[in-house]
């Protein structure tokens, strides 16, 4: 009975210094935000069109929340001890749904758990979301959607197409390098709203009075 008492009085030592000092660097954690610019459609969407933003698929080693890195050959990692705030689907649908919604014109853009219905419907598959190191000391950040936005009802394909966006990091850091994820996305994102727009207006124009 002794040598019990013993054993779980030193057990529970043990775990509450484990708890206390651990040699395991913290994960620094990043957020992306979309540019509160004004307006960038330079075509309006038609009034009163409401959109529903799908939760995005993403390209094999693009699913989960590390910060992915592209070396030569071809070869992917990802920075050590850092990570986006959530899985990288989640992380750009926020994005996609704050962005479409600065832009002014949409009666509503719901995100995908939205309980509200939609007249229209946008797809995002992620491509390329990385840190891009060829034989430059300095990384660039690449990201490209391919996207599809159609009608809910009639399951009808309105457009098809690709926007990308890339930004130089200006220094070898996370920070610095996080910080071009966040230009380029934009970029992506301006046009990813333009044709979006357009999508639906033409798709509105050609339908039958």
């Amino acid at each position: 009975m002794k040598l019990a008492a013993v054993v779980a009085l030193l057990l529970m030592s043990a775990a509450c210094t484990g708890g206390l000092h651990s040699s395991v660097a913290a994960s620094q954690v990043y957020v992306l935000r979309a540019a509160e610019s004004a307006a960038v459609i330079t075509q309006a969407v038609p009034a009163g069109a409401t959109l529903q933003v799908a939760r995005p698929s993403a390209a094999p080693g693009l699913e989960s929340d590390r910060i992915v890195i592209v070396a030569p050959e071809h070869r992917m990692s990802y920075y050590a001890a850092s990570q986006w705030a959530a899985a990288l689907p989640v992380l750009v649908e926020t994005v996609v749904v704050a962005r479409l919604r600065s832009a002014g014109g949409w009666a509503a853009v719901n995100d995908s758990e939205s309980a509200f219905q939609s007249e229209y419907y946008l797809q995002i598959g992620i491509r390329r979301f990385e840190a891009e190191y060829t034989t430059q000391a300095l990384p660039t950040v690449r990201v490209s959607f391919d996207c599809a936005i159609g009608r809910r009802a009639s399951r009808e394909l309105v457009a098809s197409f690709t926007v990308d966006g890339a930004a130089a990091a200006s220094a070898n850091r996370v920070g610095a390098v996080v910080s071009a994820f966040e230009q380029a996305l934009n970029v992506a994102l301006v046009q990813l709203a333009q044709h979006s727009a357009a999508a639906v207006r033409s798709s509105q124009a050609r339908s039958p009075p």
